[in-house]
Parts: structure tokens; sequence; C-alpha cells
């Protein structure tokens, strides 16, 4: 797990008190991760031992986040693949990149006993879930609703759905892989697969087939 954080700019998150350092941020994160990559439980991870352990003094942590709440949602998040930069050419290369990054996520947390266990003790902390959700899935769910909305009002996409239903439809076979079926296959073009099939059963009557 160590070095999937290098060079990596954390996402917007809420505003610090003070200027960051990037250096002194990506020591602090570190740290969290060499710490549970020796298998300290998260319950275990106190904010006087991640300063020990990144050589950096509390006040440093504290200046930057309100708690080891926010600061492991941040570390989860780093641990990640990058948000797409979506090309923005069309509807269909938007959600392919969108479902890409899915598929990488559950290729990472497959390939990492400790991401795995990251997501396991995250869940079962109802504060830190919360926030993981308001800050991660959440902005990226909005994207997702974003695209498919350009889709219906430039007439790729039927408009008599909810945009809703159609995202549930479109990450639903991707999260199912993932997470509900951990030996199921996620092959290189999955994402494409999937929204080809989406798309041809979302594209308005009498508009042309769905073409990659």
């Amino acid at each position: 797990m160590s070095g999937l954080t290098d060079g990596r700019p954390r996402q917007e998150g809420p505003a610090r008190g003070r200027p960051r350092s990037e250096a002194v941020e990506h020591a602090i994160v570190e740290g969290v991760v060499k710490l549970l990559e020796e298998g300290v439980p998260l319950a275990e991870l106190s904010i006087e031992r991640i300063a020990r352990t990144a050589g950096v003094g509390k006040a440093t942590i504290y200046r930057r986040w309100s708690g080891k709440d926010e600061l492991f949602v941040d570390v989860v998040r780093a641990t990640e693949p990058q948000d797409p930069e979506l090309p923005g050419i069309s509807v269909r290369d938007d959600l392919v990149a969108l479902l890409e990054q899915l598929r990488q996520r559950g290729l990472m947390t497959r390939s990492s006993v400790v991401l795995h266990s990251v997501y396991a003790q995250m869940k079962s902390s109802p504060k830190i879930w919360a926030a993981y959700h308001a800050t991660v899935i959440e902005p990226r769910r909005r994207i997702q609703l974003e695209v498919l909305r350009r889709g219906q009002r430039s007439g790729q996409l039927r408009a008599d759905m909810d945009a809703e239903l159609m995202n549930d439809l479109l990450v639903g076979p991707m999260l199912l892989r993932t997470v509900m079926r951990p030996d199921a296959d996620l092959p290189e073009g999955l994402a494409e697969q999937l929204v080809d099939a989406l798309l041809e059963g979302l594209r308005p009557p009498n508009s042309p087939p769905v073409t990659s």
C-alpha cells in the first residue's frame, strides 16, 4: 500500500485553518498507511501514535485535520484511483471513464490485503463511513448524474426515465462484481461492455444504434 499516495494531490475537502504543506501531509498519510500495514486496528490509531510514526507533532496534524476520523477518510481517498478526467466528447466516453475508475478501484482492493481491511474497518464505523460517503461517494454520484442528464438533454438518452434509476443501472453491475462477487472477473473492456449494453437499452425510440 505504501507509495499509493506518492505525488497524488488530495481532492478538495474542508478548508484547513492554515496553509498546507504537501510534504508534511504526505508524511502524515504515509504514517497512517505504515501503521495499517503493520496490522494496527483503526481503533488503536491515536493521533499521538500517528504523529510519532510520521515524525511530526500532534499540533501539526490537528492544524490539518479536526481528528482521526477526518484524517482516515483522506487516507482512504488517497489509496483509491484518481477520479477520471472526463473526455467530454460524448456521453458514452464519459460513462466509460467513470465505470473504468470503479473497475480499477475493485482491482486495487482485491490485490491488497491492507486495503480490504481498511474498507472493512471503515464500514464498521458509522461516523467514518458517513464522512466517506459525503466527501467521496456523493460527489462522484453527482458527476455521474450530470453526465446522464446531459445525455437526456442532448437526445442521446431517453428522457422518460429518472436519471437516478439510470445511474443505478449503470454502476450497479460494476459494484456487484467489485463488492458482492469478489471472485468475478474484472477484465479490460468491461466498462465499455456495460456502457454499450446500457446505452442500447436507453437510447430514445427510432434513434440509431449505439456505436463505440
